[in-house]
């Protein structure tokens, strides 16, 4: 063997150090690159994110997800969190946030993203902001920038089992015919006269306090711009709410359906898991909730899916707006930690949102296993329920009402017991009113 001089030596030495420079520098450059648009660290070491997830009703969809997600992307891990029951997404999110362990994502409503936004991700530069639907980041962008991902596009109102109504018209049921208030009630007669329950009215004050007054709100005006005016006179005390119209006339409607109510006897004692039972068996016709409680009706269905929405009407003029409309908006958004997250945490949590709205897995997870309406323009998958369907059909018609998706983070508990006393006769309309607009008065 030829021996190497020091020469020969020297210059081996310098070409191996190149070699592994170069190694390291083009794998370290290819992930960190790969990082912004990714998810995947630096250091090619596996990563752990979790999501707070404040959809109750989906938590077995999204660790189903998250599973998916891991194939996709084995080096993440993806913990879904959820919300307790009862429990506000602010109230948790701040919970965590006190406890300094707050998840590398949190689902929150569009009006909670706001307070959290200096401890969030900026996520302007994503590039899903391109293909949301229209308006759909507004609500989330402050000086420019935005920091929630839309989640999902809900509905809600008077959800009718088909089966149910057809035999209580003695044909095929057409929901055109709802127009008014008293048209509702011939119907809720006509479902009792064929041996059914017209309703159920869920207790939860979520339900009342974030979906079924708000109504009253929305409905004061096509244009929001004018409803924001309505909020701010009662945030004032301003606003004289004996006098209202539309709040007086959604409270008529609201003590017809008491009437009817199935849990008339004990309108408290009801839980979330009932609604869905008895319109799926078709115990009921009809109940007041939103698509997404899809999941838990088709768990009982036995009307092969035949299912569609009725406005609520607060009114006998059926020219009053609110009287043929559906309450909808971008609802649910994704909002990511910076405070505690890690850079590469926070890349990995960018990917998965990619993940939804992008790949295959993650649109299929949206529409058809979740029931979700997403708010991309480039997810042209039809909603695969008849509920999203029927949402969305409203909205094709131009027949969709704004909803309230901004309220105070305490609206729905404290507007909402309120509620549950007037539900169970426990207060007048009066001192309905008058906690309402105490309510108002006293937001900050």
């Amino acid at each position: 063997m030829k021996r190497l001089n020091g020469l020969s030596v020297a210059v081996i030495f310098v070409l191996l150090a190149m070699i592994v420079s170069a190694c390291g520098g083009s794998g370290g450059n290819s992930v960190s690159s790969e990082a912004g648009s990714n998810g995947a660290n630096a250091s090619g070491k596996a990563v752990k994110i979790s999501l707070l997830n404040s959809k109750g009703e989906i938590q077995t969809q999204l660790e189903e997800a998250a599973k998916a997600f891991h194939e996709d992307n084995p080096d993440i891990t993806l913990e879904i969190m959820a919300a307790p029951a009862g429990t506000s997404p602010f109230e948790r999110a701040s919970t965590l946030y006190a406890s300094g362990n707050p998840p590398t994502m949190m689902m929150l409503d569009t009006g909670d993203v706001e307070k959290f936004k200096d401890r969030i991700l900026d996520l302007s530069e994503e590039k899903w902001n391109a293909d949301a639907v229209e308006n759909a980041t507004n609500l989330t962008t402050f000086d420019g920038n935005n920091y929630g991902f839309p989640l999902a596009i809900e509905g809600y109102g008077f959800i009718y089992n088909k089966a149910v109504l057809d035999e209580a018209a003695g044909g095929s049921f057409d929901p055109s015919t709802i127009k008014t208030r008293d048209d509702l009630e011939n119907l809720f007669k006509q479902i009792e006269a064929s041996g059914k329950k017209a309703l159920i009215i869920s207790p939860m004050d979520w339900s009342l306090g974030a979906h079924f007054l708000p109504l009253a709100y929305a409905g004061q005006n096509k244009d929001m711009a004018e409803v924001n005016k309505f909020m701010d006179s009662l945030k004032a005390g301003t606003e004289d709410l004996s006098g209202n119209a539309v709040l007086n006339g959604l409270l008529d409607t609201f003590d017809m359906m008491k009437q009817y109510n199935i849990d008339k006897k004990s309108p408290l004692a009801g839980v979330y898991e009932r609604g869905p039972e008895v319109l799926g068996k078709g115990e009921v016709g009809i109940w007041f909730q939103g698509n997404w409680a899809w999941p838990q009706i088709q768990d009982f269905d036995t009307a092969s899916g035949a299912y569609g929405f009725l406005p609520v009407p607060i009114s006998n003029n059926q020219e009053d707006y609110g009287n043929q409309e559906i309450s909808s908006a971008v609802s649910k958004r994704i909002i990511v930690d910076k405070e505690k997250s890690t850079p590469e945490q926070q890349e990995a949590a960018k990917k998965f949102l990619n993940w939804i709205v992008y790949e295959e897995k993650g649109q299929d997870f949206l529409v058809n296993q979740a029931s979700i309406i997403p708010a991309f323009k480039n997810i042209t998958i039809p909603a695969a329920d008849p509920l999203g369907q029927s949402i969305q059909d409203y909205i094709a018609r131009g027949k969709s009402q704004e909803s309230m998706s901004t309220l105070p983070a305490d609206h729905w508990a404290k507007v909402g017991a309120s509620m549950q006393k007037y539900l169970n006769n426990s207060g007048d309309r009066a001192t309905l009113i008058k906690e309402i607009e105490e309510y108002w008065t006293s937001v900050k």
